[in-house]
């Protein structure tokens, strides 16, 4: 323990030092100017600080005002030493901060053991404040080891989706790096910009509830088929409902609204502009662009060229004209993902 004695008086210095060095384990030090004594505290910790009232630049009760100030030592124990009886400075010292009071002349031996009552006092302080320290990491290091493994298992479940879709799962991967870029390019938090590159991957996980004649088959989808076929999002939307996590909430709104469109053409609910949530705008152009650029049972993969006109082209009437100069904006980037090797699993993220 650090103990801190200010006293613009050598002799009475010298004597308390002598007396708490005596009886207290810990390091002592001492200052004659108040002044001084403040930006020594701002540089060292010190458990008790003992300060005369009557100084020269700075009295004792400013003095704990203004250590009381400051967050290091809004709990540390101050002594006030002081041969004034009068009650109004104990008042103000009180209200200044100070701890305890110690009347000139004062008995050795009660100082020792005042000192000693407040540095164990200080010292349960420090280990309960270690403590607190040590569970708030390990609550920390814990959530974050659930958040990993919530991603994870959603990263997982959005490729399981595809495979059953015919795909090889890499469509789920490159949608939700799409929609992190665009997301990015709207001005979108860096924590909300992840959040609907995690959520992204799910949204087409109302698919599991679509019969494979229909899912797969390689033709036209008749009428009754397309409409069965458009309960995907409703499906999705249930699976997801009624969240906690704020991935999973995301996740529900992608699922729900990624087939909305700007003009209000789109299923399930008919939602136009902004009514449409943010990041289902986005994720719509990421995955209208990919699932052009992809071979499907029911047709061929376009050109990259020719599915980046025909989003740009869908400006104002399918998609957000923000997403979409958000989208030309990150072209360079997303032409590179596109004639790259297989992109990262969503997990590494």
């Amino acid at each position: 323990m650090r103990l801190l004695i200010v006293d613009d008086s050598r002799s009475s210095l010298a004597l308390i030092a002598a007396i708490l060095r005596e009886a207290v384990i810990g390091e002592v030090e001492l200052c004659l100017n108040p002044v001084e004594a403040l930006e020594k505290c701002a540089q060292t910790q010190f458990d008790l600080v003992v300060v005369d009232n009557i100084m020269p630049e700075m009295d004792g009760v400013a003095f704990t005002a203004a250590l009381r100030a400051r967050p290091a030592y809004h709990i540390v124990p101050i002594v006030m030493v002081t041969s004034d009886l009068d009650a109004s400075v104990r008042i103000e010292a009180i209200k200044a901060g100070a701890t305890d009071f110690l009347h000139k002349p004062f008995d050795p031996t009660e100082l020792q053991a005042r000192a000693a009552n407040l540095l164990a006092l200080r010292q349960a302080q420090v280990e309960l404040a270690d403590r607190a320290n040590w569970l708030a990491r390990e609550v920390e290091r814990a959530t974050a080891h659930l958040l990993a493994r919530e991603e994870e298992i959603i990263s997982r479940l959005g490729r399981a989706i595809e495979y059953r879709d015919g795909d090889t799962g890499e469509h789920v991967s490159r949608v939700a790096l799409i929609s992190r870029m665009i997301a990015e390019g709207v001005g979108l938090s860096a924590e909300r910009c992840r959040m609907i590159y995690l959520a992204a991957p799910l949204h087409d996980i109302g698919k599991i509830g679509i019969a494979d004649a229909i899912l797969t088959k390689p033709g036209k989808l008749s009428p009754d088929e397309m409409a069965k076929m458009r309960e995907h999002v409703t499906i999705g939307a249930r699976i997801l409902g009624n969240g906690d996590s704020e991935l999973i909430r995301t996740a529900e709104l992608i699922a729900q609204s990624h087939h909305e469109r700007w003009d209000g053409g789109g299923y399930p609910d008919q939602l136009s502009q902004t009514d449409i949530p943010i990041e289902a705008r986005i994720v719509a152009i990421a995955d209208v662009f990919d699932a052009l650029c992809s071979e499907r049972s029911y047709k061929a993969a376009w050109p990259i060229e020719k599915a980046y006109a025909e989003i740009v082209r869908s400006s104002g009437s399918h998609f957000d004209p923000k997403c979409v100069t958000a989208f030309r904006a990150k072209w360079p980037e997303i032409m590179a993902l596109m004639q790259s090797a297989p992109v990262a699993d969503a997990a590494d993220f």
